[in-house]
């Protein structure tokens, strides 16, 4: 994996990548074997679009099971839980600076962000300059349209 950075996943997401990684290393691998060897019989490989297509394929497949493995073997796998200051697993009550609703996320490995579902990556710009902060505190983070601030309502 490229990323030496420490991963972190929760339970339910390392289970959901094990899954996956099952997955592509018993039935996927199967299957693109077999168009493989499918596009082989089609004749001459070098003007063969299908046996192309499958090795490419097969070099995408073997490259996230590479990536799948490296980061299950090396995440540290964290629960939600309550702390003075945010950390990976934190649920984190934020006002933007000028607004008057507070929005909630939680801070997951980047593996696992999704904003539409409110999980913030720890690695991200916001997600960084939340680290390690406390109830009360204000943070403020670089965006393409200029520095946005937000204070921390409460971390659960």
């Amino acid at each position: 994996m490229a990323n030496p950075e420490k991963q972190y996943l929760t339970k339910t997401k390392h289970d959901e990548l094990t899954k996956e990684l099952e997955y592509l290393r018993v039935t996927k691998r199967k299957e693109v074997a077999e168009q493989l060897d499918y596009a082989k019989q089609l004749g001459d490989l070098s003007e063969n679009a299908e046996y192309h297509e499958a090795r490419d394929e097969q070099a995408k497949l073997e490259d996230r099971i590479a990536n799948l493995d490296a980061l299950l073997k090396s995440a540290n796998i964290v629960d939600a839980h309550h702390t003075e200051s945010v950390t990976v697993g934190s649920i984190v009550e934020l006002i933007r600076q000028g607004k008057t609703d507070s929005i909630k996320y939680t801070i997951v490995g980047s593996e696992e962000a999704d904003m539409t579902k409110g999980k913030l990556s720890s690695t991200s710009p916001l997600g960084a300059a939340l680290r390690a902060k406390k109830k009360g505190d204000s943070v403020v983070v670089e965006t393409p349209s200029g520095k946005v601030s937000y204070k921390i309502i409460d971390i659960a």
